[in-house]
C-alpha cells in the first residue's frame, strides 16, 4: 500500500474504512460473496420482470402480497380444519446492529454531501467544483438514455463492481489517474494563464478608460 500522497485525495483511510467499515462494506467489497451476489441477482431478476411485463413496483408489489396473503390464509384455514400444521413461517426480522449499521453509513454519506455542497456554494474549492459538475454533467447524459429503472439496476451493479475492482487494484489505478488529473490540471492552469487572465486584464482596462 503506497503513501498517502500516491493516493487519490492525498486519504489514509482503506476503501473498507471510507465505506463504514460494517456490513454495508462488506458486502460492496464482496467480502461477504453469498450476500453480495443474492442482492445482484435479485435486482436483476426484479428489473427483468418490470422490463418484460409491463408492471411498476406499486402494482407487482400488491399483486405478490395479495396472492401471498391468499395462500396463507387458506392454508392456515384448511390447517385448523383438518388438524394440520400451521404454514412455517420463520421469524423474519431486521438486527439492531445491522439497522444501526445501516443508519451510520446513510448518515456519513449524507453528511459527506452536504459538506461538499458547502464547500461548492461558498466557493471554496474549485478542483472540488469541477469534479462535482463533471460528474453531474454525466449523470445527466446518462439519465437522457435510458430510464429511472434501468439507471437504478445499473448504479447498484456499478456500487456492486467498481469499489471492489479499485481495491484489488487501487495502486495502479491510483497512479494512472492521479497522473492523467494533474495533466490535465495543469492544461487548466495553461488556458487560464493564457486566456481567462488576459480577457480579465482587458476589460479591467476598458473599464478604466470608460
Amino acid at each position: 500500500m503506497g503513501s498517502s500522497d500516491n493516493r487519490l485525495f492525498n486519504r489514509e483511510r482503506t476503501v473498507h474504512e471510507i465505506l463504514g467499515g460494517g456490513l454495508v462494506a462488506d458486502v460492496i467489497l464482496w467480502r461477504r460473496k453469498n450476500m453480495t451476489l443474492g442482492i445482484l441477482l435479485v435486482t436483476l431478476a426484479a428489473w427483468v420482470v418490470f422490463e418484460r411485463s409491463g408492471y411498476t413496483l406499486l402494482s407487482l408489489v400488491s399483486s405478490v402480497l395479495l396472492l401471498l396473503a391468499i395462500i396463507l390464509f387458506l392454508w392456515a384455514k384448511s390447517a385448523a380444519i383438518l388438524n394440520r400444521p400451521a404454514p412455517p413461517l420463520p421469524e423474519l426480522h431486521l438486527s439492531e446492529a445491522m439497522v444501526n449499521e445501516v443508519a451510520t453509513f446513510v448518515r456519513t454519506r449524507v453528511n459527506d454531501i452536504l459538506s461538499v455542497s458547502q464547500d461548492i456554494a461558498l466557493g471554496k474549492d474549485s478542483r472540488l467544483f469541477l469534479k462535482v459538475a463533471t460528474g453531474l454533467w454525466l449523470i445527466y447524459v446518462v439519465g437522457g438514455l435510458t430510464d429511472f429503472l434501468t439507471l437504478a439496476y445499473t448504479s447498484l451493479a456499478i456500487v456492486l463492481t467498481i469499489p471492489a475492482f479499485y481495491e484489488r487494484y487501487e495502486d495502479y489505478i491510483d497512479k494512472y489517474v492521479i497522473m492523467c488529473y494533474t495533466k490535465l490540471w495543469q492544461l487548466y492552469e495553461k488556458i487560464n494563464d493564457d486566456y481567462v487572465n488576459r480577457v480579465r486584464v482587458w476589460i479591467l482596462e476598458n473599464k478604466k478608460l470608460s
